[in-house]
């Protein structure tokens, strides 16, 4: 018997002691409320009413945050995509992570092909999990949970053992690749384990303007938007996962792709933000630069965030009618801060609240702007509505916060804690001493968040280069005010922390050569 098999018979066993056993009250026994997951993509943490957007109309999700408690000190595991998603799932920091970064799996061929891929699907997907990882979904199916996904995977590649539904889900409809997410109207999405074509015609992510077509004529983005919108279809699939799974207890991961670039969106929410915000300068970009065009890149951006948000109180409407609204926990996250790419305009839309939104500081980098992220528990009747934590908080803490809360047993080697007093009004809440980042990709990076302190290293891959960043976030929040030289001892400490807590990736992409060597503790 292999290590997997043993594992899931470990976890089954479990399940039916818990089930032969039940416990009778919250906090000292397992519970188990339906949980749905909402990660957003790309999405900043100032890009929701609640959480300060006064452009942006984001109502539903305004009214479920206020049902619960809003964490204003949650943060992704990484800055993109790929990675974060792999540490929420497994409860690793990045020190200790398979995934680091995005990996396209180039050596198949050409991966970045759209028109290969949808030829040869061997070509879709990225880097594989290792046999025998197993998801926070896996150990929810062994306590008795029916598991779906739906949304973008990005962990894995059609006809490898690291698909969705060998990683622990029951259903999944959806973006296997999440290259092809970068459009909205694909040829396909996945069902489970197999393609789904939809009526839509061949037009490559990464599809500039016809040559000679006026920027300024409406018609000239016509080619853009094709005939099966993809959130559509999977928001349809969502709801009919909750319909079919409402008579046992349901673990859903929404892993929508809104509102990464390109910028599509339903019409109706364009045509409504183009009343609101005006013309203005159209995203036109040439062939093979940027990802689509549009002739209304703010209203269109403002567009998909309220799609989604009209989304998540449909979502709502079915689950207070079906009378499981109020045993239903939901998170509300993203995946990482707003984008620079694509038409995305994050200073114009203050996309990052108090923090920094622009190239540098938002995606892809390690600064507040690229990893702190607008999140909110809702669990009526549990948890407080209209609460504010400061509690800081990750998203490896989920496998913590799920085990404690539904009875599976939580590894040891997890990096993150259980966030269930704090959500239930308790005193007993531990704390981080750290928060851990390190992401190989735009140069090398690693931070530390050590309480009020801040620590950040850029460029670790061109040894010249290399910052030593300190930043106070309770007097500055921003980051802006180097104070690196006259903290020795707390950048010591961090020093210390970095050798410590990394492990030698097993994927070399994932190598940032300063840390293999210990040179963190040197300028």
């Amino acid at each position: 018997m292999n290590y997997r098999s043993c594992a899931l018979l470990v976890l089954g066993l479990m399940a039916m002691a818990c089930n032969e056993n039940p416990k009778k009250e919250l906090g000292t026994l397992h519970v188990r409320p339906n949980i749905i997951y909402i990660l957003a993509d790309d999405l900043g943490y100032g890009e929701l009413g609640v959480f300060g957007q006064d452009k942006i109309e984001t109502p539903h999700i305004d009214a479920l945050a206020n049902d619960g408690m809003r964490f204003t000190q949650h943060y992704t595991s990484a800055p993109v995509c790929a990675p974060a998603r792999y540490m929420f799932l497994t409860g690793k920091h990045a020190g200790h992570a398979y995934i680091r970064g995005n990996h396209e799996w180039r050596e198949r061929g050409e991966v970045w092909d759209y028109r290969a891929m949808a030829k040869d699907s061997t070509l879709e997907g990225q880097h594989p999990l290792p046999r025998g990882t197993i998801t926070l979904a896996e150990r929810l199916k062994g306590v008795g949970y029916q598991t779906g996904m739906v949304g973008k995977w990005g962990l894995g590649a059609p006809h490898t053992h690291s698909v969705p539904n060998d990683m622990g889900f029951d259903f999944f409809y959806g973006y296997n690749c999440q290259r092809q997410a970068h459009t909205y109207y694909p040829l396909h999405l996945y069902k489970n384990r197999y393609r789904e074509h939809l009526k839509n015609d061949t037009v490559p992510p990464h599809t500039g303007l016809p040559k000679g077509a006026d920027p300024m004529d409406s018609e000239s983005y016509a080619p853009f938007t094709q005939k099966a919108y993809a959130p559509d279809l999977m928001f349809q699939e969502l709801l009919g996962f909750v319909d079919r799974s409402k008579e046992a207890p349901f673990f859903l991961y929404w892993a929508t792709p809104i509102p990464h670039v390109a910028l599509q969106a339903p019409q109706r929410w364009v045509d409504y933000y183009i009343q609101k915000f005006g013309e203005e300068a159209p995203y036109a970009p040439g062939e093979g630069i940027g990802y689509f065009p549009h002739k209304n890149p703010r209203a269109a951006y403002a567009a998909m965030i309220s799609y989604l948000d009209e989304n998540v109180g449909l979502l709502v409407d079915q689950l207070k009618r079906e009378g499981l609204y109020e045993n239903t926990l939901i998170v509300f996250t993203s995946d990482n801060g707003p984008s620079f790419a694509g038409g995305a305009d994050p200073e114009w839309f203050n996309s990052a609240g108090p923090f920094q939104e622009n190239y540098g500081r938002g995606k892809g980098f390690v600064y507040e702007g690229g990893i702190r992220v607008p999140t909110f528990f809702t669990w009526p009747k549990k948890i407080q509505p209209k609460t504010t934590s400061d509690h800081i908080s990750t998203h490896y803490d989920m496998l913590a916060t799920f085990g404690e809360l539904t009875g599976f047993e939580v590894p040891k080697e997890t990096d993150g804690i259980s966030l269930l007093p704090t959500l239930l009004g308790r005193e007993n809440q531990k704390e981080h001493d750290f928060l851990y980042w390190e992401f190989p990709e735009y140069g090398g990076q690693v931070a530390l968040r050590m309480g009020d302190w801040k620590v950040v290293r850029q460029h670790l891959k061109e040894n010249e280069r290399a910052t030593l960043e300190l930043y106070n976030l309770a007097m500055d929040p921003g980051e802006s005010v180097n104070v690196a030289d006259e903290h020795p001892d707390i950048l010591e400490h961090a020093a210390a922390i970095f050798a410590k807590e990394h492990q030698k990736a097993e994927v070399e992409r994932f190598h940032i050569p300063m840390l293999e060597d210990g040179l963190l503790s040197k300028k």
